[in-house]
């Protein structure tokens, strides 16, 4: 695979020419990179009997201990499937478990409202998708603060500019200025106004999962989201093997609507788990699996992502660590189970604790992100902009990260040999003692050769000095300032946009001020 740098594609609203061109060469890169098709191997970090060894395990965990499935349908619907049910703690067969399992997709297409945006979910590809549900921004002044509706569209438009970001998600921060009974709305008309890429829907009840949809009927058709994925949601099972009501009526809205479901236990290792990695792995597995079974009772064949969030705990204060050795480790262990079980999956990226975007911040991701791709992630979520274990979302962190993902697509992409042959006739060329920069070979592929971060310094130190001596986090949050100065909106036609902004005007009169 060349350089991703070649395969930007302009958006279909926006005009061709030296402008788009222009802002490549400033290191704005316009439009987005296609699915990332890894051609790279995956690491198996242990042999697959220790991969079967924890499946037996999870399978036992879900006979004989059970899940809590805290919900009277999903009850009815476990009982009527043949599972054991004693109240709400549900006890599954592990060949009634598999059965279920086996009826998800091993791939999908998530759906786009600019086709051209559209990619595909399971097997050999992967997506980065931003963070998710922050109630503090860094700013672009490097001030902590709450978020707001603004800094939420901020990170929209930066989503939809940044080439290898696949998702707008949706939640990237919290506007904490709207009431949270309406706060959805928003969120979700920023997520589709300001990018035309996919994005993820809201969980927090089974009224908002509603309007989400809702919205997406609006912008793609009533009948299309009915049966076409064009959005990913999230729900957690609360770890210890609790299931609750929540996350299960917002499974029941987006799997009959065939929307794939992150089916991801929030796991704090050592807290919510043993303390163990491969004992954590165990047991988050069974939740997963279990929640995934259930997507198959509410419609067979929808596809579902398999996934996990596990970090480990300092024993020390019990706060949660980001980029730790065994978050990495049982990334790896996740992805062989996922691949047993021929399911999409998630993982998370760039997941840290720092405060700020500093080395340990750097050094926490590195070690993630390495995880997530050799692991064979398919979804790898959290990947611009976390920070504070997701407490706060920054912009320096966005946009670095989103500059480091270009560089991770192309590490994933493998080495590409369809140039080597010109390669060697340049050898031929300049013989002993000259230098390529003026040959063909280097003038075709210059661009591309290479990645070229712009927000990373590789000047001389009297260079550097000249032009400000700055951070990497100082020179991070002047690119998101030069991105957004540049954004251009993907604009909606105009009888979607009035068709969202009358959904909205309604459901807000019918809601609340505040939470009951």
């Amino acid at each position: 695979m060349n350089a991703p740098a070649v395969e930007v594609t302009e958006p279909a609203n926006r005009r061709a020419g030296g402008r788009l061109g222009r802002k490549v060469l400033r290191g704005i890169p316009m439009g987005s990179f296609p699915t990332l098709v890894r051609k790279i191997p995956v690491y198996e970090m242990v042999p697959d009997e220790a991969v079967e060894l924890i499946h037996q395990e999870s399978l036992s965990i879900l006979e004989e201990v059970g899940c809590e499935f805290r919900d009277d349908e999903a009850i009815a619907l476990w009982r009527a499937a043949g599972a054991d049910v004693s109240d709400t703690r549900v006890r599954i067969d592990r060949a009634l478990l598999m059965e279920l399992v086996s009826k998800v997709p091993s791939e999908f297409t998530l759906n786009a409202r600019n086709p051209q945006r559209s990619v595909r979910v399971g097997g050999n590809n992967s997506i980065f998708v931003p963070m998710y549900g922050a109630p503090y921004v860094r700013d672009l002044d490097n001030n902590r603060r709450y978020g707001t509706l603004a800094d939420l569209q901020n990170f929209h438009k930066l989503s939809y500019m940044a080439p290898a970001l696949h998702s707008s998600s949706s939640v990237i921060c919290e506007p904490m200025e709207i009431a949270v009974p309406k706060r959805h709305l928003h969120i979700i008309h920023s997520a589709l106004k300001h990018s035309d890429k996919p994005f993820m829907g809201i969980v927090t009840s089974k009224e908002r999962a509603e309007d989400t949809m809702a919205m997406a009927g609006i912008v793609f058709g009533e009948d299309y989201v009915r049966d076409n994925p064009v959005l990913v949601s999230i729900t957690n099972c609360n770890s210890p093997l609790v299931w609750d009501a929540t996350m299960l009526d917002a499974m029941k809205v987006y799997a009959r609507h065939n929307q794939p479901l992150i089916l991801a236990p929030f796991a704090l290792c050592g807290a919510s788990t043993s303390a163990s990695a491969v004992g954590a792995v165990a047991q988050v597995n069974a939740e997963a699996l279990a929640g995934v079974a259930f997507t198959q009772l509410l419609r067979p064949g929808s596809p579902q992502l398999y996934g996990q969030f596990m970090v480990t705990v300092d024993m020390k204060t019990g706060a949660p660590m980001g980029g730790t050795p065994e978050a990495a480790q049982m990334m790896y262990l996740m992805g062989a189970l996922a691949r047993k079980y021929r399911l999409p999956w998630r993982t998370s990226g760039f997941h840290v604790g720092s405060k700020l975007n500093d080395a340990q911040a750097g050094y926490e991701s590195n070690m993630l992100m390495h995880a997530a791709i050799l692991s064979g992630a398919n979804y790898i979520w959290h990947s611009a902009g976390w920070l504070e274990a997701g407490l706060t979302c920054g912009y320096s962190k966005f946009a670095t990260d989103c500059e480091q993902l270009v560089g991770w697509y192309k590490y994933a992409g493998g080495l590409p040999f369809d140039d080597f042959k010109e390669a060697m006739a340049a050898i031929r060329e300049v013989g002993p003692q000259g230098h390529f920069l003026g040959t063909q070979h280097t003038l075709e592929h210059f661009e591309s050769a290479f990645f070229m971060p712009s927000i990373m310094d590789f000047n001389s130190f009297e260079q550097w000095k000249v032009e400000g001596a700055k951070d990497h986090d100082t020179r991070g949050r002047e690119k998101a300032r030069n991105m957004l100065a540049d954004y251009e909106e993907p604009k909606l036609d105009e009888g979607i946009a009035e068709g969202l902004t009358d959904f909205i005007a309604r459901r807000e009169e019918a809601l609340p001020n505040s939470v009951s």
